[in-house]
């Protein structure tokens, strides 16, 4: 008896002890720990980190009461729930997002392991969450140990271009200048460890663009790393740990370099020429030893270089590759680089070197060839069945100096050949056999966009022409910004599943280091698309840090005078509204405020601020009694010429209506910033301008805005320049104009956008559904009707402009937060306050999104059948939601089977124009309305 008594003690004991430490039986479970939006991040610079996580549960209503974070710089003490480096103890409060951290003074470099606990709104705690990690950068220029800047050789400061150079070959005193003809370089280091190694952590930029080997293999899956930037004012650097590839004995690295943006060749084709330097790299290399002590490998003149087989090197021209040249077995340690000369110590090419903090550009997809066409007995054509941005893998045999060519193109022409008049040609990849029974090769410092490959002085292998190269497989590796895929579309319409596929593989081609417009004939950060496109894009890619990159971007290439560029980074210096336009500087403003409303970080628009608030006042500069009147309006509208500047809508109207928006969110977030002065100041400036627009552009008796125009209608609507009275007339007008239009699209660029948020947010989406689910006139029905696999650049698909383009893709947006009516509260940020506010539309039967917010999965999945209506929901932990059904008093409406007042979990919140609005907290939801 005292034996099963003391068990019984002893287990109270260990069962109190549990609790206690947080290991309770509670639901609820953390996951998808982050630091800084990244998880298990390296490269973290700054001395705050801010951490984030998510609740799991199977039940509703779940909530966040608590938390408690654990952070050691060894893990072994969390497991005995240690934090020798911060413990928070516990903190009463919801917030799971952008923690700071708070406790001892990290190091450079150093590993950082966290764990967390939550308690539930019943007090309950959850099991400790699995433990998850974060490095830091080098904090200071002096973390870099004294590495220095090396390369084969330097160029010459006279022969240095930047800014760069528009389409040089069009001005006589450029057309001859040569320039990248330097060599590209390979770059090695033999050096010997004497101790057991314990971790090992290189820290390394290539610029233009590098890849890393150690001891004969490539270290990390990136593609043209680190990503590009205005190097004149900061150049990333990435680092990787690389303890499974550094040995106790000898060892070598291995760095391969080409030009990117950093310095582009004035032949082939370019759009601009750029000289920032000649190829060169910077790296460091930390190991530490299992005795507890360190070691250092730096980049220095005792590096040797020598040239290697990328024999030329272009971001707008291509890549040759010459097999012969290849030194065997060269980033091994055993290579006797005797032969190869010293490298040259270069001047350091920026003054600021930043941890790369957004997801590279990586290989994200393999397409195999669909077709081949005979053109010749020395040239076939290549069909991959999807325009997308890349490059090829080959696989080939042939004999040992002969060439081929591989020409990609996105069209053919009619001899289907390919077809490079509007992607910027000649663009070619050239190999060079060395003669080995199977040769494979892909390109490393350059892209394009493609469906098609014309290979010259080559044939597949199935051909019986055995005197030229023999193609046994070629692939298409669609290349773009790694950013995980955050959301899902589908629906009943064929028509609008294509569409969105259509949007979505322009989105990926051109979601690059930037967001660029085409992956072709330009590759540059064109900015309007940024803000425009921005929700289409969001809903389904995290781009948090592709977008704070961005306004870094933004911020530095802003001039003294307070211009944002319309790109950015701006390599060139474009002319007219193509530098300077309202609408596309404009994203300095409206970027940092989209990055606060999708995650709910401040810090952006607080460093952000200087560079807004300039942008602001240098656009009052311009201004004309508060009406703005340059740049290039809506862009691509549809009108009677051909395409480009805006046709339908006067350019004072676009560009003094979104000056009026930059004006507006500023005054927003200045109160978000306590700067209560400033906001009252830009309130008095915004009410100036607006009362300036409405007597420009407005007529009080027919309600109409300037030409009644779509875009000139819907701009006022969505940005607030209408005053409450008049927006329900403005709406009935902005419907007749696509009444008058044969319900035809007729906005660009710009008034798109508007277009599609004036009608979802009016009620108006019978009306978008109609003007978009056609083939008949141009849009997307259009475009697919024309064979195009890639939204295209004109709503026409024009042949004679990019076929693979960003900027239309708006209605992307719709899909998600008007059909499918996955939407935030107007006051929420991060979609803490959910709305789910489907818009059901004849035609459509069914839709279906899901939606990974920072706070877990929102999803909407509709079925209309009949008069019955049924939709299935879920909702994150630690979030709320209102769903609106489209139902009235009389209506019946069931969840999970059962009247809604058998439901505690529902809250009926009346009726409301039609729609049934009901209140729930977190978890899974069926309703029916009949």
């Amino acid at each position: 008896m005292m034996t099963v008594l003391r068990w019984l003690d002893i287990l109270l004991f260990l069962l109190l002890a549990m609790i206690l430490q947080g290991q309770s039986v509670s639901n609820v479970t953390v996951v998808k720990l982050s630091c800084e939006n990244m998880i298990n991040p390296q490269g973290i610079e700054t001395l705050q980190p801010r951490l984030s996580w998510r609740l799991q549960s199977d039940l509703r209503n779940v909530h966040q009461s608590a938390y408690r974070i654990l952070v050691s710089d060894d893990p072994k003490k969390l497991n005995t729930n240690t934090g020798n480096i911060w413990d928070s103890k516990r903190l009463n409060t919801d917030q799971s997002l952008w923690i700071n951290y708070n406790g001892i003074a990290l190091k450079p470099a150093k590993y950082y392991y966290w764990k967390i606990m939550v308690w539930d709104v019943s007090g309950k705690p959850s099991s400790w969450s699995e433990t998850s990690r974060w490095q830091m950068g080098l904090l200071h220029p002096e973390n870099w140990s004294n590495a220095k800047w090396i390369g084969y050789d330097e160029l010459d400061e006279s022969k240095r271009i930047v800014p760069g150079i528009e389409s040089p070959a069009d001005k006589p005193q450029y057309k001859n200048l040569i320039t990248g003809k330097h060599i590209l370089p390979l770059i090695r280091k033999k050096f010997s460890l004497g101790k057991t190694v314990s971790r090992a952590t290189a820290f390394i930029s290539g610029l233009g663009h590098y890849e890393l080997y150690i001891n004969g293999t490539k270290i990390g899956d990136r593609f043209i790393a680190p990503g590009w930037t205005n190097y004149n004012k900061y150049s990333l650097y990435n680092t990787f740990d690389v303890t499974r590839q550094i040995m106790k004995g000898d060892n070598a690295i291995g760095i391969m370099l080409g030009n990117g943006f950093y310095n582009i060749p004035n032949d082939r084709y370019r759009k601009l020429i750029t000289a920032f330097g000649n190829p060169t790299t910077i790296v460091k290399l930390l190991v530490e030893y299992t005795d507890g002590t360190t070691a250092e490998v730096i980049s220095d003149d005792s590096w040797k270089v020598h040239p290697g087989p990328v024999t030329y090197s272009s971001i707008f021209g291509g890549e040759d590759y010459d097999s012969n040249l290849e030194q065997k077995d060269w980033s091994m340690p055993s290579f006797n680089d005797a032969p190869w000369k010293k490298a040259s110590v270069v001047k350091p090419p920026t003054n600021k070197l930043v941890a790369e903090s957004d997801h590279p550009v990586k290989i994200m997809k393999s397409i195999p060839v669909e077709s081949i066409i005979k053109l010749s007995d020395t040239s076939y054509l290549y069909d991959f069945g999807q325009n997308a941005s890349g490059i090829i893998r080959l696989k080939v045999k042939g004999k040992k100096g002969q060439t081929l060519r591989l020409y990609p193109g996105e069209l053919i022409d009619k001899n289907k050949k390919a077809n490079q008049r509007a992607s910027g040609g000649p663009y070619y990849f050239s190999y060079t056999l060395k003669g080995d029974n199977m040769e494979e090769w892909e390109p490393r410092f350059t892209y394009y966009g493609f469906r098609y490959v014309e290979v010259i002085d080559a044939i597949p292998d199935t051909a019986s022409n055995k005197v030229l190269p023999a193609i046994v497989d070629m692939q298409l590796l669609h290349t773009h910004n790694s950013s995980p895929r955050i959301g899902n579309f589908s629906n009943s319409s064929d028509h609008f599943n294509k569409t969105y596929n259509l949007i979505d593989w322009a989105v990926r081609s051109n979601l690059q280091s930037v967001v660029t417009d085409c992956p072709h004939r330009e590759k540059l950060g064109w900015l309007e698309q940024t803000y425009l496109m921005g929700e289409s894009i969001h809903y389904n890619y995290d781009i948090y840090g592709l977008y704070k990159k961005l306004v870094t971007d933004m911020s530095g290439d802003q001039t003294a005078a307070g211009l944002v560029p319309d790109i950015t980074p701006e390599y060139v210096q474009f002319c007219c509204g193509f530098r300077d336009s309202p609408e596309w500087g404009s994203a300095g403003v409206i970027l940092p405020w989209l990055i606060y409303k999708w995650y709910g970080d401040t810090t952006v628009m607080r460093q952000a601020w200087p560079m807004m608030k300039k942008y602001v006042q240098y656009l009052g500069t311009k201004a004309n009694d508060h009406i703005l009147s340059h740049g290039l309006g809506d862009w691509y509208d549809l009108g009677p010429k051909f395409p480009g500047v805006a046709q339908l809508t006067p350019l004072p109207l676009t560009a003094t209506a979104i000056y009026y928006y930059d004006i507006a969110l500023l005054s927003r977030m200045a109160v978000i910033l306590n700067n209560r002065t400033e906001a009252d100041q830009l309130n008095i400036l915004g009410d100036s301008v607006k009362t300036a627009f409405n007597k420009k552009f407005f007529n009080p008796q027919t309600k109409v805005y300037s030409t009644g125009s779509q875009t000139a209608i819907s701009m006022p609507l969505c940005v607030g320049l209408v005053d409450e009275k008049n927006r329900k007339d403005v709406f009935a007008t902005l419907l007749r104009s696509i009444d008058t239009s044969g319900k035809a699209l007729t906005a660009g660029d710009v008034g798109f956008h508007f277009v599609v948020q004036a009608l979802s947010d009016g009620g108006g989406s019978q009306v978008l559904y109609e003007m978009n689910a056609r083939n008949d006139v141009p849009g997307y029905g259009f475009q697919l009707k024309k064979g195009a696999t890639a939204l295209t650049e004109s709503w026409a698909a024009l042949e004679e402009v990019s076929n693979n383009h960003l900027m239309l893709g708006h209605i992307m947006e719709w899909f998600y937060n008007g059909l499918a009516g996955i939407r935030q509260s107007e006051n929420s940020t991060a979609y803490k306050q959910i709305e789910i506010k489907p818009q059901p539309v004849e035609g459509i039967t069914a839709a279906k999104a899901s939606f990974e917010s920072p706070f877990g999965i929102i999803s909407s999945d509709w079925k209309k059948n009949g008069t019955e209506f049924s939709i299935a929901v879920t909702i994150p932990p630690n979030t709320t939601a209102v769903i609106y059904l489209p139902a009235t008093a009389s209506s019946v409406i069931t969840e999970m089977g059962k009247p809604l007042t058998a439901s505690r979990e529902v809250k009926s919140l009346g009726f409301k124009d039609g729609k049934a609005m009901l209140q729930v907290g977190s978890g899974k939801y069926h309703f029916v309305v009949k």
